[in-house]
């Protein structure tokens, strides 16, 4: 996963099939103004508990923007040009690997549940029956960017639920790793600021102490 060479950072030339740029002129209080933002597709993420190994199940993967901005933080914003090549010498792959909850796109003709029940095979391995699939909460990502809406599952398993290694779809670049993440050892992550990770995560791992189980 940290084996990223020739990384180079260049302007968009075409539209993406996942995002779409745009212009937005609108008025506010009879006021012209001017955002720019991106248009992309609502989403689902699951936060998945094991309950045979009293574990949270995670996903582990190379975030590209992650890594940009790992590097313009490293190299500071005066050495690092708008566009150009990144030297993982000088700034490990490593930081831009993110923790993250099983997710994924609603690109799909199938309902929210049904497509959280697809990702959770898909990345982790886990068939998990539609009973268990219980919805906590929708909410907007990328306020500033985008404000697409992610709707937060929650998924007990267990492990006869585990059919396959997981990991993602080739076809579709996947490179995911499965994390198995003890309870005892998931609050550390709250605060733990060297491990890139979503804030959808935190949020996750806080709601399931409050809901699901308290700490002793």
């Amino acid at each position: 996963m940290e084996n990223v060479t020739d990384f180079v950072i260049e302007p968009m030339k075409e539209q993406s099939k996942y995002i779409v740029q745009c212009r937005i002129n609108y008025k506010q209080d009879g006021k012209s103004k001017i955002w720019d933002a991106i248009q992309e597709h609502e989403s689902v993420c699951i936060l998945i508990y094991n309950m045979t190994k009293d574990c949270f199940v995670f996903v582990s993967q190379f975030r590209p923007g992650v890594y940009l901005n790992s590097a313009r933080r490293q190299l500071g914003r005066k050495e690092m040009q708008m566009f150009g090549a990144v030297d993982p010498t000088c700034v490990p792959p490593k930081l831009g690997i993110s923790y993250e909850m099983c997710a994924g796109l609603v690109d799909k003709d199938m309902s929210l549940e049904k497509t959280a029940q697809m990702e959770c095979l898909e990345e982790c391995g886990y068939d998990v029956p539609l009973a268990n699939i219980e919805k906590i909460t929708s909410y907007r990502t990328g306020l500033g960017l985008s404000g697409a809406q992610q709707t937060l599952y929650y998924a007990e398993v267990t492990d006869d639920m585990k059919v396959s290694l997981g990991g993602g779809l080739d076809e579709e670049g996947e490179m995911i790793e499965v994390l198995h993440i003890p309870l005892k050892d998931s609050r550390k992550l709250l605060t733990d600021d060297t491990i890139p990770k979503s804030i959808g995560l935190l949020y996750g791992i806080m709601w399931f102490y409050e809901n699901k189980k308290r700490p002793e």
